[in-house]
């Protein structure tokens, strides 16, 4: 299995002025940075952090999955992605916050059951409420 997580570069930045953002987009690269560590207790063969800046064309540098969704009648990409593949070429792909987090802490929930050390990440109120911790 293969994951990517595409974030918003400036978002993670913070310069976008939205602090929640901020602080969910690097609570989602702390957890994609501490499972990539780990990944071969989880099976996991690969775990990419691409970060597109503002502009940049859609879609993930390792797996090709753009996520999108339409406003106000036009399409417009997502700039915050969770993408998986699994072993049969089988692609997920997660746009929302909430879900990508739920994802990442389930995956590290996973890892942790699988050693020793203590692999917990702390995370950021707004992303601590999301997740219900």
């Amino acid at each position: 299995m293969r994951m990517e997580i595409r974030l918003c570069k400036q978002c993670y930045e913070g310069t976008h002025d939205n602090p929640e953002k901020t602080a969910i987009t690097r609570d989602m690269v702390s957890y994609a940075e501490t499972i990539r560590e780990y990944k071969d207790l989880i099976g996991l063969d690969q775990l990419y952090i691409t970060r597109v800046s503002e502009g940049e064309p859609g879609g993930g540098e390792s797996l090709p999955a753009v996520a999108a969704s339409i406003e106000n009648d036009r399409i417009v990409l997502t700039d915050t992605q969770l993408t998986m593949e699994d072993d049969d070429g089988n692609m997920l792909v997660y746009s929302e916050p909430e879900d990508i987090l739920e994802i990442l802490s389930r995956n590290l929930d996973q890892i942790n059951e699988r050693t020793r050390q203590d692999v917990s990440v702390e995370v950021s109120e707004e992303s601590a409420s999301i997740l219900g911790i």
